[in-house]
């Protein structure tokens, strides 16, 4: 049996893997879970699995989670990052599950690492902000790392058996999200319930508007390059607005392989989590007759200038990233709290990392100060109400 710890249990991805892991009890069980302040489901979830330790964001929520558990209900509550940490690097886990959003996701899923734990990474700032450093903290202590976005988790399966030298290119699918047809002149009127409207997907609020946008898609491209090795010109990105091919890789012969299944995080989940086996049942049998056409069709790099950007910073490398996503959390934050139009998101973005002189990263510090220093100068610009 696999012991699992999951980053982020309260969150689309952790419950998604906890419905996995339920189905399966079999094959996993639950050590630790992180959370960050709700409460009343983190409360059911450590009742369904009793974790032997738990951390939530602070030390006030600590308090209160002791105060709503039923006494007879023998966990460790640990508050903060130093809990996260914990959690993260427990000593009778087998895997950690990466599923907190954002940046938030790079120090435990780091300690994690260190501790020589598996990783089922759902976390992909992780790699856009330190990939290098990941990649070679878990190849010198042995750590697998196993993709669980469904985009990585179909290159995953598509390289399978293959060798990596014979690859010419990752083709990433994306389906557009809401306004892959909306003119650009409509973009001004997008409000935040519209951005969250993803056809296809259940996700967070934060991919979603990364979606609507295309960052998210610019964000995965940098963490292609990373997981797989391969350059970012080798890697294209198709709009497919059915989500049923999850990736396909061209090999230099001329063959493309494709991954599909019903849009579901359950079969990228239960894949990362039995990793080299499969989970019989993990997803609905897919039916390409009753489905009838996949379309296939090339992003408009003027409604979505966030893929130029993310390839920008790519080339430019260290730092870069960084900043990109860290500009790109705080640009979301500001559209979801009505701060900033939709459009606006690109524009913060892109006027962060023309302001910021870029640096080799040496260590998880130098990702850290990168980090921070685009958050203030986001902020600032936000503040100052001119987004060029």
């Amino acid at each position: 049996m696999k012991t699992i710890s999951i980053l982020g249990s309260t969150g689309s991805i952790g419950v998604s893997t906890l419905d996995v892991i339920a189905g399966n009890p079999s094959r996993f069980k639950v050590v630790a879970l992180s959370a960050g302040r709700n409460l009343a489901l983190l409360k059911r979830q450590i009742e369904i699995f009793q974790p032997e330790m738990v951390s939530v964001i602070d030390s006030d929520h600590a308090y209160q989670l002791g105060e709503i558990l039923d006494r007879p209900l023998a966990v460790k509550i640990l508050s903060g990052e130093a809990g996260c940490a914990e959690v993260a690097s427990y000593r009778g886990v087998d895997m950690v599950v990466s599923a907190i959003a954002g940046a938030a996701g790079l120090s435990p899923t780091m300690a994690a690492i260190d501790a020589g734990k598996d990783i089922a990474l759902a976390n992909k700032e992780t790699m856009v902000m330190a990939g290098g450093l990941v990649m070679d903290r878990a190849s010198s202590r042995g750590v697998k790392i196993v993709p669980v976005d469904s985009e990585h988790s179909a290159i995953f399966q598509c390289l399978a058996g293959n060798n990596r030298r014979e690859v010419r290119r990752l083709i990433l699918t994306a389906s557009g999200g809401p306004f892959f047809n909306l003119p650009v002149e409509r973009f001004a009127d997008i409000r935040l319930e519209d951005a969250l409207r993803h056809p296809n997907w259940e996700m967070g609020r934060k991919i979603t508007i990364d979606s609507a946008s295309m960052m998210n898609k610019g964000l995965e491209i940098i963490e292609a390059m990373w997981l797989f090795g391969i350059d970012r010109e080798q890697i294209d990105v198709c709009i497919h607005p059915q989500s049923i091919v999850h990736s396909m890789i061209e090999y230099i012969d001329g063959s493309v392989i494709a991954q599909m299944g019903v849009p579901d995080m359950k079969g990228p989940i239960s894949y990362a989590l039995a990793y080299p086996e499969r989970i019989p049942g993990a997803l609905p049998c897919l039916d390409l007759c009753t489905i009838g056409t996949l379309e296939f069709l090339p992003p408009d790099p003027v409604r979505f200038p966030a893929l130029d950007l993310a390839y920008g910073a790519a080339g430019k490398g260290g730092t870069a990233p960084a900043v990109l996503n860290a500009a790109n959390e705080v640009a979301v934050e500001a559209f979801a709290g009505g701060e900033i139009g939709f459009g606006d998101i690109p524009l913060l973005v892109k006027e962060v990392l023309e302001s910021h002189r870029t640096q080799d990263i040496e260590s998880i510090a130098d990702v850290l100060e990168a980090d921070s220093w685009a958050r203030t100068r986001a902020m600032e610009a936000i503040k100052k109400g001119r987004i060029s």
